[in-house]
C-alpha cells in the first residue's frame, strides 16, 4: 500500500479548522480508505492524529466481466477459474472472447465435426496468431478455460517421416529402422539394386529381407520416431497406416535402441485417439535381423565390439526380450551387461 502524510490529508480536507480536519480524517478511517501507520508519531494536538497513513487500494468493479462470464459464455468454456479470479479474466478477456466466438460459430455440434488441422492453423483461425498455442499464452488460456487441446482437433507437425514403399498393396509388412545407413541400404535392396548386384533377374511381388516380405521401410531417426508416432496418421500415406499392416522395428542392440523400441511399442499399443488413428498396432522386433546381428557378432572378439556409452538409460520394461528364445535373450543380456553393443550397421546388403 502507498503512504500519505497527515499534512497531505489536511490539505485535502480544504479547511483551516483543525477540528474539521480531524473529523475529515476520522471519516476516511471509518470508510477504510486510509489506515494509520501506528509506528508513526502523533502530531501533539488534541485530539491527536498519527502523522502517516496507509492508502487503501480501491477495489475494482468486475460486474461487467462477471455478467459476461455467467451469461454470455458458451458451456464448452468452464468459467470457474475466472469467476474466482476476475482480475485474471480482465487481463485475458480478449483471448477468451475469441475462443468463445469460435465455439459459438460451430453451433450445437460444437467442435466434434471439425476436420483436423495443424496446431498453427487452428491457432490462427481462433486468435489470429499462428504461434499463440505453440509459443505464446494459448496453453495457459485453454487451461484457465478448462478446454483440452484435443477439443480443438489439432495435430502437431513433426519432422516428416522419410520412407520408401515398394508397393501400396495392403495389408503389408512395414519395417521401422533406427539408423539412416541401414534405411538407405534396405531401400536400395527393395529397389532391386541388391538383386541386380548378385545377378538375380527375377522380380518377385515383394522383396524379402531375412526371409520376410517387406513392402515399406521407414527411417525412424533414433528417438525422432517417438515424436513422429504421435501423429503417425498425418505423416504417412493411407497404405502405411492400414490397420491390418504388420509393423516391425530394427535398431541398435544397446539399451538406448531397445528403449526406443519399447517406448514406440507402448505408444502404438495405446493408440492415438486424439488424432483418430485407424487402429492400434502391435510393433514387434524384427527377430531375424537381430538374430543375424548376434550371429555376425560371434565372429568377432568381444574386444572388437564397440563400448556402450555410460549415460544410456538402462530402465527397460522387458518387452523387447519376450520375442526371443531363451538362449538369444541370455546372450543379448550378457552382451549388454559387459558394456558392449552391436550397431545395426553390422548387417549389410549382402546379408539380406
Amino acid at each position: 500500500m502507498k503512504k500519505i502524510s497527515l499534512e497531505e490529508l489536511q490539505k485535502e480536507s480544504r479547511t483551516e479548522s483543525y477540528p474539521e480536519q480531524y473529523r475529515y480524517i476520522c471519516g476516511l478511517i471509518e470508510q477504510q480508505r486510509i489506515t494509520p501507520v501506528k509506528s508513526s508519531p502523533r502530531n501533539g494536538k488534541k485530539p491527536a492524529l498519527h502523522t502517516s497513513y496507509w492508502l487503501a487500494e480501491e477495489r475494482p468493479d468486475y460486474g461487467e466481466e462477471l455478467e459476461e462470464l455467467q451469461f454470455r459464455t458458451v458451456p464448452a468454456i468452464r468459467t470457474d477459474y475466472y469467476l474466482n479470479h476476475p482480475e485474471v479474466y480482465r487481463e485475458e478477456r480478449k483471448w477468451v472472447r475469441l475462443l468463445n466466438r469460435f465455439f459459438m460459430e460451430q453451433g450445437e455440434a460444437g467442435s466434434r465435426n471439425l476436420p483436423y488441422v495443424s496446431l498453427n492453423e487452428r491457432s490462427f483461425r481462433i486468435w489470429g496468431r499462428e504461434k499463440f498455442l505453440q509459443r505464446e499464452q494459448g496453453r495457459k488460456i485453454l487451461a484457465h478455460c478448462g478446454v483440452g487441446l484435443e477439443v480443438l482437433r489439432v495435430y502437431r507437425t513433426t519432422e516428416p517421416l522419410a520412407y520408401y514403399s515398394r508397393t501400396r498393396r495392403v495389408p503389408q509388412t512395414i519395417l521401422i529402422l533406427e539408423n539412416k545407413d541401414t534405411f538407405y541400404t534396405m531401400r536400395r535392396w527393395l529397389m532391386g539394386e541388391g538383386e541386380a548386384a548378385q545377378g538375380n533377374t527375377g522380380e518377385p511381388p515383394f522383396h524379402r529381407i531375412f526371409g520376410s516380405e517387406i513392402a515399406t521401410v521407414i527411417y525412424g531417426a533414433g528417438k525422432g520416431i517417438l515424436r513422429s508416432s504421435q501423429d503417425f496418421r498425418f505423416c504417412v500415406e493411407p497404405h502405411i497406416n492400414h490397420p491390418e499392416n504388420e509393423i516391425l522395428y530394427f535398431g541398435d542392440l544397446d539399451y538406448e535402441g531397445i528403449g526406443i523400441y519399447e517406448r514406440l511399442a507402448a505408444l502404438f499399443a495405446a493408440g492415438e485417439e486424439t488424432v483418430e488413428c485407424t487402429g492400434r498396432h502391435e510393433i514387434k522386433p524384427f527377430i531375424r535381423a537381430y538374430e543375424k546381428m548376434m550371429d555376425k557378432a560371434r565372429g568377432y572378439d568381444n574386444d572388437f565390439l564397440p563400448d556402450m556409452s555410460g549415460n544410456q538409460n538402462r530402465n527397460l520394461s522387458g518387452l523387447f526380450f519376450r520375442y526371443f528364445s531363451h538362449e538369444t535373450k541370455e546372450a543379448m543380456i550378457q552382451l549388454l551387461e559387459a558394456g558392449k553393443y552391436i550397431p545395426q550397421e553390422i548387417v549389410a546388403i549382402t546379408d539380406f
